[in-house]
């Protein structure tokens, strides 16, 4: 399955939109695309663009790449983005990631560069390179950077950013590990595991590309290299500004869409190493067959086909580029460029013969040892002379056809499909294993995978087709599709699925005091018929009741919800981990699966054992009913509810009619004034129930030039700065020592601030009104202390609180010292 996409990734990179997300079948380019296409064949070179994140790509730069020049593009992104904040939902951590990736396959497909990771995760912001490539693993991540190199064999190598600190940590990293691997990966003493296949590869200059947004006015820029990408291209009828706006407004969950920019659009760069450029970007650099002896033929080929396209009628092409396979075919196995255009060749006789190909499955999921019924169809919409030789289907049978493609009438095959009893689950590979450190571990049978952006499909279908006497194999992934009311077709990935799947509320339960909880797990079937016996397994001296459930589920995708009461062994003070067990036809297994649905994005699917970490603690609280503000990405609602507080949901549209004097206390959500504006207009209102003597705690809301925040958030001025503590193990210094948030309810210890993942805060006050106490001082190491994590201030009869301090990640991760630390700011 190694040439999953030999047909339409080949034609995604000749026609400049590159996709490999396996839900999202090829589509048919029209005549400017094909035109385009053709143009491309003639261009040999290649240019990776690196950087730290989803977002930190220079879409026009890479869309310019690709439509304007013709050459293939890449985007290595050091991470998946898991560490960030979620504009859309409540997705964090890994499925976070999982959406930034495929955000960032949906930009792909729009700029027409290509996609690439390594290993390395997102941990949050980080003030240091040293840092960084400390969690991440210094060695690990160059390797994953080398093999980009190694793979892609780019001409040229363009860091977004420098060196040169002060910067966010992942992103100085970035330029540091591509200056390295720059030079490594020519070099094959270093990593010479990855050499065979892979050859060492050296590119002839590395360059940076002057970050625009340090740029002043007047800058003087005549040192830099600069380039004009802001062309307009008459076949696509676009100019790449305006791509690149689409390409980027893909970063939905970042809340990155952005207007369309025609005209002039300058970038300019820095060259850092090899050969350096004076006036023009590719200067000294043949990205042409001419750099090869022997290639007449194909540049011959090539002019022929370019010059004989007629839009109205692309089949006429199909003989040129015939022409241009044999041509290519002729040069030497070791050719760099030999493979990839033939394979964009195939891909371009393919569109000009309006090919359709595709695999369906009946249904979205089948489980090991089961079967699936795939609906086969191929169609050639076009007048050439076109024959299906056959397919082969899953497992390798292969059915033979020999029937002509013609009369736009397509050949269509249904054929049930038996899958093996070892099928394997379908899950992101990256995923498969527990997630811990810097890096995502992989196991060993998905390191050929590593940097991929998705992993291989569960099932392929191969067609053999026959034009001009010429004989192609073009693999397609089985996908389902289904018709939705308001967006029409939809496809999403074929997954083997587990028989029976069993899924808890939650990834932390929290056990305050003692006190036995109720553990939900819904229980969903893979397959009709499926039946037995369902189980938690617990750490010793715990106890569930029942100690096990019975169960029937009679339809695939049944569900059913069953409750245990979970108690904690006599004086439990150490976290434990919980573990469901599904014992079924045979089998003990442990699945659950999460589901990733947003409109941007096809349908997601995470199947990881079914485990959860139980953390038994000490808690007091005096306050029970809570009004919470929605904000973005935000489950402090749901972690106070799982502890015993009533929390009633206040989205902006309900404050106006609430009795708000009914709660005892008022939560803001994180970024819920950055996400909707009109919450200023309640200001007014929230500050007169704290005068009445409520409680009201406003969450961090971010302040940049990007976004700046400009409603009230308090009853005195109050500014909101970047600053932070990323270092969640940071000291926590109290300003008073006898301060009422330290002692009521809850005397907190050095303990409490121990086991923080991530952070201690981000977007602290930078400016406040004296009326304001701080009560934390706080820093980063060689920093000063900030004193504006955690402000309160009295307001009337009531208590008005900012804070920075990053409960949207600790109350999900269960930190026990933060579910004290909150249940005290509650009653001040």
């Amino acid at each position: 399955m190694r040439n999953l996409f030999i047909l339409g990734t080949a034609l995604a990179m000749s026609l400049g939109f590159w996709s490999t997300a396996l839900a999202q079948p090829p589509r048919q380019p029209h005549a400017g695309e094909i035109a385009a296409g053709l143009r491309r064949l003639g261009v040999t070179g290649s240019v990776l663009y690196v950087a730290a994140h989803p977002d930190d790509e220079n879409t026009r730069f890479l869309a310019w790449l690709a439509g304007e020049r013709g050459l293939r593009a890449g985007y290595l992104s050091m991470t998946r983005g898991d560490g960030g904040q979620n504009l859309i939902g409540t997705e964090q951590d890994e499925l976070l990631g999982l959406i930034r990736t495929h955000e960032l396959l949906a930009a792909r497909r729009i700029d027409g560069a290509e996609q690439m990771f390594t290993r390395a995760r997102d941990f949050g912001y980080s003030k240091s390179a040293e840092e960084t490539l400390r969690i991440w693993g210094h060695d690990e991540v160059l390797a994953d950077v080398v093999l980009a190199i190694r793979r892609f064999r780019p001409e040229v190598i363009v860091t977004r950013f420098t060196t040169q600190p002060p910067n966010h940590g992942h992103h100085t990293a970035s330029a540091l590990l591509a200056a390295e691997a720059f030079e490594a990966a020519a070099d094959p003493k270093r990593f010479p595991e990855q050499l065979g296949e892979l050859k060492p590869w050296k590119a002839d200059r590395l360059l940076n590309n002057v970050a625009s947004w340090n740029l002043k006015p007047d800058a003087d820029m005549s040192a830099y290299v600069k380039v004009d990408v802001g062309g307009y291209d008459p076949l696509l009828g676009r100019s790449w500004g305006e791509v690149a706006a689409e390409s980027r407004s893909q970063h939905k969950s970042q809340g990155f869409g952005v207007a369309a920019e025609r005209g002039t659009l300058l970038e300019y760069f820095t060259p850092l190493a090899g050969t350096r450029p004076k006036s023009d970007l590719f200067e000294g650099l043949d990205l042409t067959w001419r750099r090869w002896s022997g290639t007449e033929k194909v540049l011959q080929a090539i002019d022929e086909a370019s010059r004989g396209f007629d839009p109205r009628a692309p089949h006429l092409s199909i003989p040129a580029l015939l022409r241009v396979h044999e041509a290519i075919s002729a040069l030497p196995g070791d050719n760099p460029w030999k493979a990839i255009k033939l394979r964009e060749t195939e891909a371009l006789v393919a569109a000009c013969a309006g090919l359709f190909l595709e695999a369906r499955a009946a249904e979205p999921t089948a489980v090991p040892g089961g079967q699936v019924t795939l609906n086969l169809v191929a169609l050639n919409r076009s007048p050439a002379a076109l024959r299906l030789v056959g397919v082969t289907l899953p497992g390798g049978e292969t059915v033979g056809s020999g029937a002509d493609l013609a009369d736009d009438k397509p050949f269509k095959l249904s054929r049930p499909v038996p899958l093996p009893e070892d099928a394997r689950i379908s899950t992101p590979y990256w995923l498969r294993k527990p997630i811990a450190g810097g890096l995502y571990a992989l196991e060993e049978s998905d390191r050929a995978l590593t940097g991929r952006p998705e992993g291989e499909p569960a099932l392929t279908v191969g067609f053999v087709y026959e034009i001009g006497g010429k004989r192609f194999t073009v693999t397609r992934p089985v996908v389902y599709a289904w018709t939705d009311p308001v967006r029409g077709e939809l496809y999403r990935a074929f997954e083997i699925a587990p028989a029976v799947t069993a899924t808890l509320d939650r990834d932390v339960i929290m056990f305050p005091n003692g006190a036995t909880q109720s553990v939900s797990v819904v229980l969903a079937a893979g397959r009709a018929d499926a039946s037995g016996k369902v189980r938690l397994e617990l750490p010793q001296g715990w106890r569930a009741e029942p100690g096990e459930v019975s169960f029937q589920l009679a339809a695939r995708g049944e569900e059913r919800t069953v409750r245990f009461q979970v108690t904690p062994a006599r004086g439990a003070g150490e976290r434990g981990r919980l573990r469901v067990v599904v014992d079924s036809g045979g089998r003990s297994e442990s699945w659950r699966v999460r589901t990733v649905t947003h409109d941007h994005v096809p349908p997601l699917t995470v199947r990881q054992p079914s485990e959860a970490t139980l953390v038994p603690f000490t808690l007091a609280t005096k306050v029970r009913r809570i009004g919470y503000i929605p904000g973005p990405g935000d489950r402090v609602a749901e972690s106070l509810a799982a502890v015993g507080y009533e929390v009633t949901l206040l989205p902006e549209e309900r404050l106006a009619s609430e009795q708000l004097s009914r709660f005892e206390a008022i939560v803001v959500g994180v970024r819920a004034f950055n996400a909707n504006p009109r919450l200023a207009h309640h200001h007014e209102r929230l500050m007169k129930y704290v005068e009445q003597g409520g409680r009201l705690l406003v969450q961090y809301n971010t302040n940049s030039f990007v976004g700046p925040l400009t409603a009230s958030i308090g009853p005195y001025p109050l500014e909101i700065g970047r600053q932070r503590v990323t270092d969640e193990t940071a000291a926590m210094t109290p300003v008073k020592a006898n301060h009422s948030v330290l002692k009521n309810p809850n005397p907190l210890v050095a303990a409490d601030f121990e086991g923080w993942v991530q952070e201690r805060g981000l977007y602290f006050a930078s400016k406040w009104d004296d009326r304001y106490q701080p009560v934390f001082a706080m820093n980063d190491p060689g920093e000063g202390p900030l004193r504006g994590g955690l402000l309160i201030a009295r307001h009337g009869k009531g208590t008005f609180i900012y804070t920075g301090l990053a409960f949207f990640r600790q109350l999900p991760a269960g930190v026990p010292g933060a579910y004290r630390l909150f249940a005290n700011l509650l009653v001040q």
